[in-house]
């Protein structure tokens, strides 16, 4: 039963490792989107990513943060941005050790799954953690820094990563239930009694 329990668990995991990997693939943490005057045309969009800024006016996406975004006032912009990208790339590292982990709990014997608990479990808070401080950073950003007037708004990659440490943190408090909830397992088969 626990190796049910665990291989659910990976499959919720391996979701939102792909909200994740989506998340820092996509240009779209925070965007900005401007009609135009005429009807046929496309409207104005800028999006920051956490690698890339795009914008539709050049048609192009270029590398962000560059050295000229983090001049004079806004090395605070920008170190807390690198610091979002730290964070979500620690998540990557972290999710590979809980693969590893996964792997090992399943695989393995019956104490492997009956202390497996305790590894994946703090894995799984530290992925999620990392995941909402970088969530928080760009929403405090979002908030407060100068550049974002009202019109831009907090995009899929933003979302994503919410959907990612939230999954994970009930995916860890499902392992944690499971440990309190589910009785030990016999290493041995209850032998019949001969009948007479």
């Amino acid at each position: 039963m626990r190796r049910i329990i665990y291989g659910i668990s990976l499959w919720v995991f391996v979701a939102a490792a792909a909200c994740t990997i989506a998340a820092i693939a996509l240009p779209e943490w925070i965007t900005y989107t401007a009609p135009t005057s005429s009807p046929s045309s496309t409207p104005i969009k800028i999006a920051y990513g956490l690698h890339k800024r795009c914008s539709s006016l050049t048609g192009q996406c270029t590398k962000f943060p560059q050295y000229e975004d983090c001049q004079d006032g806004d090395r605070y912009f920008c170190s807390m941005w690198r610091s979002t990208g730290f964070f979500m790339n620690l998540s990557v590292v972290m999710e590979l050790a809980c693969v590893i982990a996964y792997i090992t709990i399943l695989v393995g014997g019956r104490a492997s799954r009956e202390a497996g608990w305790k590894i994946l479990a703090v894995l799984l808070g530290l992925v999620a953690a990392g995941q909402l401080i970088a969530m928080a950073l760009v929403a405090y950003l979002y908030d407060h820094d100068k550049r974002f007037f009202p019109g831009w708004v907090l995009d899929k990659a933003w979302i994503l990563c919410t959907v990612s440490w939230s999954v994970l943190v009930v995916d860890m408090f499902g392992i944690l239930l499971a440990k309190l909830l589910m009785p030990r397992e016999d290493d041995y088969e209850p032998i019949p009694e001969p009948r007479l």
